[in-house]
């Protein structure tokens, strides 16, 4: 039965330092852009908060690539497939 996605972000989170930093520092720039959202920003704050969202989405796109990665070298996944 192949490894679904949930379950690899687990063990990724669990095994792999990168993808646990990138997944942390994702979940932060999350936090940080509800904070934003809450309030009436200003022309500074909404550049601030693109930026943010802009760096949010790099970070998603690194953890994607190490999913299709791993997802590739897992004997179980490839068996699905």
């Amino acid at each position: 039965m192949p490894m679904d996605l949930e379950e690899l972000k687990r063990k990724l989170l669990q095994t792999d330092d990168e993808f646990r930093q990138l997944a942390t520092q994702h979940h932060s720039l999350d936090e940080q852009i509800q904070d934003m959202a809450a309030h009436h920003l200003s022309e500074p704050q909404q550049l601030e908060e693109l930026t943010l969202k802009k760096r949010k989405l790099q970070l998603k796109d690194q953890m994607e690539m190490i999913l299709r990665r791993s997802a590739e070298e897992s004997p179980t996944q490839a068996a699905g497939h």
